[in-house]
């Protein structure tokens, strides 16, 4: 019994020891200096060169991915992030100074940017490179120590990072762990800095339930249903390549997917026909045999896929082949779906595009308004007024005009979602702000200026103290010029002190 129960007790030991630890190499300071985190971000560009094709092979074993979306939507994605971080890690680590009242004019006010320390980053798996280790560059940008969770359901993937990270980063303060729920389980019972989590909503709200424990900050990069307004005012040629690359893209499984497409009939007719034409062209006759086409990455997610395609009362434009065989779902495009269709309840995930008819911008609106806040927005059209209308009139997590998926490239824009579609961005600057403490600070010297514009607090209290500390307290727009005060006040200073010298150098002759 005894030998069992250590055996069961072990994985939890490990994961607190191994939590343990990392916390004592954050606390020994080792990560604060930006030498020491300039060497780990050149040391994961590194691991990325050096080992592109071991990572391309591990993605084709999960998700048969081609090399060109391997590349592109994987390695040299996480690449131009590590480029970021290693070209503007010094600006973002400077102290940033902010404006001053009266009262503290004379004082110096910054806020300095603090690691949080140990964190948690849970990566998923339909872009299993990306999102396992899109956040690493800015948390250790920030200075932290991180513990990485890929996501089981690419084991491949989850392999190779758990061999390369050793490899090339600080074996002290970046460790992987691998493993399905009951080692997720585990690791969320140990207190972290911060948890960034990527995944569905279901398992998002377990882990933001987790995280309350220890009053653990998350980042949740959830998902939803992405919609897409298209109007008649659009190049549909254009429209129809933009969109369907979006749609089949990892086939489907992206979370910013375009998710359903809102178009009145007209447009739903010249749409569907081009889109048949185009995925000729670019797929093939038969594009299960197409080599630019990725996988579902498993049974359970294609019988979910297979069962909304049986389940629908629409009509089959194109597509609608599958093969368990293989996990192949062919693009797929359903028109006349109904409202409450499972199709429209729930996030497709993959190659199924249902398209709802609308007759005008307030019904799509509405529509849109009546769900769950959406991951991302999609609007195609040449009319400012509809642009306009549905950056102004819904809410989603992000909005690209005329076209899909590509402000994912825009580090300067944060990405992430809001109510339902997650809570937190990051991208560039602001993954190193997720990862960071924003410490305000306040620096007074003990001068006889700054001590009488304070001096009003002090006990005892009367009425002219209260009306002088409103006047100096008061919010007000202060002319940047003021800001020159104490540097004019300083120079005015040293200029009366040399001219009260000369005086008395005059009047007592000391020069003689």
């Amino acid at each position: 019994l005894d030998s069992l129960l250590q055996e069961i007790m072990a994985p939890t030991v490990q994961l607190s020891r191994m939590v343990a630890n990392t916390r004592a190499a954050f606390l020994s300071g080792k990560t604060r200096p930006l030498a020491w985190r300039m060497s780990q971000l050149e040391n994961l560009l590194k691991m990325l060169n050096e080992n592109e094709a071991s990572i391309c092979e591990a993605l084709g074993k999960d998700l048969r991915k081609p090399k060109q979306e391997c590349i592109s939507f994987e390695i040299e994605f996480l690449r131009n992030d590590v480029r970021g971080c290693i070209n503007n890690i010094e600006s973002w680590m400077a102290d940033y100074y902010v404006e001053k009242n009266i009262v503290t004019m004379m004082d110096t006010t910054l806020i300095h940017y603090d690691p949080l320390g140990v964190v948690l980053i849970m990566g998923a798996w339909n872009y299993p490179i990306q999102l396992s280790l899109g956040p690493l560059g800015g948390a250790i940008s920030a200075g932290n120590c991180v513990i990485i969770k890929p996501s089981e359901l690419a084991p491949a993937t989850s392999s190779i990072i758990a061999t390369l990270i050793p490899r090339y980063l600080d074996q002290e303060c970046f460790q992987v762990v691998e493993g399905g729920i009951a080692e997720t389980t585990e690791l969320l019972q140990e207190r972290f800095d911060h948890i960034f989590f990527t995944g569905s909503g279901a398992v998002g709200k377990i882990i933001r339930e987790a995280a309350n424990k220890h009053l653990t900050p998350v980042t949740l990069e959830l998902g939803g249903k992405s919609p897409v307004y298209i109007d008649s005012s659009a190049d549909l040629d254009i429209t129809t390549r933009r969109l369907l690359w979006a749609k089949c893209i990892n086939l489907g499984q992206t979370c910013i997917a375009p998710d359903y497409v809102l178009c009145s009939k007209e447009v739903e007719v010249k749409l569907v026909e081009k889109m048949r034409s185009l995925i000729g062209e670019w797929y093939g006759n038969d594009p299960q045999k197409s080599p630019n086409l990725c996988r579902i990455i498993n049974n359970r997610n294609w019988e979910r896929l297979h069962n909304l395609l049986k389940s629908t009362k629409g009509k089959v434009e194109l597509g609608g082949e599958t093969d368990s065989n293989e996990l192949y779902i062919a693009p797929t495009v359903i028109t006349g779906v109904g409202f409450d269709e499972p199709v429209m309840m729930e996030e497709i995930f993959g190659p199924i595009l249902p398209i709802v008819s609308v007759e005008s911008v307030d019904e799509a609106v509405e529509f849109i308004n009546k769900r769950d806040k959406p991951l991302t927005l999609y609007v195609f059209s040449s009319n400012k007024a509809t642009q306009n209308a549905f950056k102004t009139k819904t809410s989603s997590g992000s909005m690209v005009v005329n076209d899909a998926i590509v402000h994912l490239s825009v580090e300067t824009l944060p990405f992430g979602g809001v109510g339902a579609s997650g809570m937190g961005g990051y991208h560039g600057k602001y993954t190193f702000t997720t990862f960071s403490h924003q410490k305000s600070v306040l620096v007074r010297d003990f001068s006889a200026l700054g001590e009488y514009l304070g001096e009003t607090r002090y006990p005892p209290y009367q009425d002219w103290k209260v009306k002088r500390m409103g006047l100096l307290l008061k919010n007000r727009k202060i002319p940047k010029c003021l800001s020159l005060l104490p540097y004019l006040a300083c120079f005015l200073l040293g200029v009366a002190s040399v001219v009260f010298v000369n005086l008395l150098a005059n009047k007592f002759h000391w020069l003689e």
